[in-house]
């Protein structure tokens, strides 16, 4: 596959989950408008699309119907964007920039930006709810999602990751935060996709999630050192500014990014050890593993 193609799937699938992001967003009622608004402000605020692609692309290799898994990637889409809401409030990360705009507290106040983020929440269901999947299948994917993002999940690691701040840790200790804070909710983007068409693999996909989860927030730690907020889209210093420890506090630049290369190794490895389309899902890791933003 040439690059020029490979950037031209990334970008249908980009364009795919933007042009269906809006259409499961309930009709306004009287006084709902700045909710509503809200909601769509953050929904269609850029950013990578990791999450819903990997939902699609897992879906794809794994012989499963893209149109079955486009629900799935919206719906992670809304978990996702949820959580970025909430976590720049400024009871959380305090941040006012995200993805170069203002952050949803900024442009709309607080309160609507709680209510933004929880009805993206609630939203995320009723996407599930709403497809044509048999009754278990539905079962078994709104499962997943919310598993990985209550409060056994990314709630969880951002409960940790609050409680720890100002404390010394161990690498273990901020393994854990990330594993549940990150790689919970990326690890079920994998498996998502896996559990259309081939549940048996669900385990290890759930592991290759695992490891790109963690390789990401580290190199979340490393940019938040190296890069500047013109390229990131969001202030960076803001872990020191918060007196949190990450992996670049406790090791070093040179050691994170030799602990990151590590981690999307075995991710690799491991998706060769599937019975998949390997092409593109190794293609997206390694456009991952690579990037500076």
């Amino acid at each position: 596959m040439t690059e020029t193609e490979f950037n031209n799937i990334l970008t249908n699938d980009i364009k795919k989950v933007e042009h269906n992001l809006l259409s499961f967003l309930p009709d306004c009622k009287d006084g709902q408008e700045s909710v509503v608004q809200a909601m769509e402000y953050s929904l269609i605020n850029g950013g990578k699309r990791l999450r819903p692609v990997f939902a699609l692309e897992f879906a794809n290799a794994c012989g499963g119907s893209m149109e079955d898994a486009l629900p799935l990637a919206c719906a992670m889409e809304y978990i996702h964007t949820y959580s970025l809401i909430h976590d720049d409030l400024p009871c959380m990360d305090n941040d006012d920039l995200r993805r170069g705009k203002p952050t949803c507290h900024k442009q709309f106040g607080e309160a609507t930006a709680i209510l933004a983020g929880d009805g993206l929440l609630n939203e995320a269901v009723n996407i599930i709810i709403k497809t044509s999947l048999a009754s278990d299948l539905k079962i078994a994917l709104i499962s997943c999602l919310y598993q990985a993002s209550g409060i056994s999940g990314m709630i969880y690691g951002q409960e940790l990751d609050i409680e720890n701040e100002n404390k010394k840790l161990s690498i273990d200790k901020l393994n854990t935060i990330h594993h549940y804070k990150t790689g919970k909710l990326l690890s079920c983007a994998f498996q998502l996709g896996g559990l259309i068409a081939s549940p048996q693999d669900v385990k290890v996909l759930k592991e290759i999630g695992y490891k790109v989860g963690l390789a990401f927030q580290i190199q979340d730690d490393i940019l938040d050192v190296i890069s500047d907020s013109k390229t990131l889209g969001k202030p960076v210093g803001s872990d020191a500014s918060n007196h949190k420890e990450t992996y670049t506090t406790l090791i070093g630049v040179e050691a994170s990014q030799k602990e990151v290369d590590k981690l999307f190794k075995e991710a690799i490895k491991l998706v060769y050890s599937l019975s998949i389309n390997h092409g593109l899902i190794i293609e997206i890791i390694e456009l991952l593993w690579k990037r500076v933003s």
